[in-house]
């Protein structure tokens, strides 16, 4: 498993994904925005020591964010499929930087 400071280095390395052509690829993508935002807030907590988590369940958002990109990839093919994939293993990397993120500010995750 990635440790908490190489799972951040490679969020913020990793570009973000392509939203796809479905309208319900869009809206994942666009929530998947929502979701990084969120864990932002993870930044400060490395460039300055202060913990302050998000004002939501940002893991149970990013956990029902994939169960659903789960199904559209199932139905999905081609350059819709990739993207799915895509938007997958972004949300499941977030869902490791703000889970480590927690345990390393303390929260109960």
């Amino acid at each position: 498993m990635l440790g908490f400071m190489d799972a951040y280095v490679l969020w913020r390395r990793m570009p973000f994904p392509r939203s796809g052509s479905t309208a319900d690829l869009v809206l994942a993508h666009s929530d998947l925005a929502g979701a990084d935002e969120y864990v932002t807030t993870v930044i400060r907590f490395v460039e300055s020591g202060i913990f302050k988590p998000a004002p939501v369940d940002v893991l149970a958002e990013l956990r029902e964010l994939m169960l659903r990109l789960d199904r559209l990839g199932a139905a999905a093919t081609g350059a819709d499929l990739e993207a799915a994939r895509s938007q997958h293993a972004y949300a499941a990397l977030l869902d490791l930087v703000y889970r480590q993120y927690l345990e390393a500010g303390g929260s109960p995750a």
